[in-house]
């Protein structure tokens, strides 16, 4: 099977989560995944808050991003961090004849963008000869959130969601990486407000809901999983921006002991056997 990584976007760690946090909600298979893991830290010792192009170069290189650029930066890489992207795990395991594949869904309002800069993953994986569209791999359809509309409504469609984390699962054979790329949960991060709001409270609860039941389909059916973020926001829905907490870091699979993000981004490597 293929190792299947859910590669969360602006997610911290529980463990560093303010009470009324969305990781109160009832997540049966993705809390305890979550607290047996790991929590790394996503600021690598630079002033600022930690941003998705670097924090997300990191883990799919292994290497210190901020460190390349000077500073914390984001939303997509620029020409600083291809070079970086270039030579990411989704290259290096296509020059070695492995198949990566990303599992998003992108409707054509997303190829119609002519100036729409791709972020880290989507681009690593083209970098890596692979396409978007049409994609090379079973879709995993919108109703995880990964589509442009936003699931502000709790989910009634958690069976539906299980179910495609089972099916994805059995076709993972056919891959040795397939990426998830999972930017929602930025999106109402950044939507967040000091004072409690029941309809943006609502939608963390049912994003994370239906992450868990994809993640429990996938685990029913014996599924390799790793689940990483590339810094802290959405546990935290009283502001709108980033945060410095920690950030989760799981998987099936054992793994070495880490202290940050370049720690982590190298154990996923590892995990391929780069």
């Amino acid at each position: 099977m293929a190792l299947i990584w859910l590669a969360l976007d602006g997610v911290g760690h529980p463990a560093d989560a303010p009470l009324g946090s969305p990781w109160e909600a009832d997540l049966p298979t993705l809390r305890p995944f979550v607290e047996e893991g790991q929590p790394l830290d996503a600021t690598l010792g630079v002033p600022g808050l930690p941003q998705s192009a670097t924090g997300q170069t990191t883990w799919l290189t292994g290497e210190n991003a901020v460190e390349v650029m000077g500073e914390h930066f984001g939303p997509r890489p620029g020409p600083t961090l291809r070079p970086l992207l270039e030579r990411a795990l989704p290259a290096r395991l296509a020059k070695a004849g492995a198949r990566v594949e990303l599992l998003n869904f992108f409707p054509p309002a997303y190829f119609q963008r002519s100036r729409f800069q791709h972020g880290c993953f989507p681009l690593s994986v083209l970098l890596a000869g692979r396409t978007l569209d049409p994609p090379g791999f079973p879709l995993v359809p919108p109703t995880l959130g990964l589509d442009f509309e936003a699931p502000w409504r709790p989910s009634n469609l958690l069976d539906d969601v299980r179910r495609e984390g089972e099916r994805v699962a059995l076709a993972s054979g056919e891959a040795d990486l397939l990426i998830l790329d999972l930017w929602f949960s930025d999106l109402l991060g950044h939507a967040g407000r000091p004072v409690p709001n029941e309809a943006l409270d609502a939608a963390g609860r049912a994003y994370l809901g239906r992450l868990d039941a994809f993640l429990s389909g996938l685990l029913s059916k014996g599924a390799s999983v790793v689940l990483s973020s590339d810094h802290g926001n959405f546990e935290n829905l009283r502001v709108k921006t980033h945060t410095l907490a920690r950030v989760p870091f799981a998987s099936t699979r054992s793994l070495p002991a880490c202290h940050d993000i370049v720690d982590g981004g190298r154990a996923v490597a590892a995990l391929l056997g780069v």
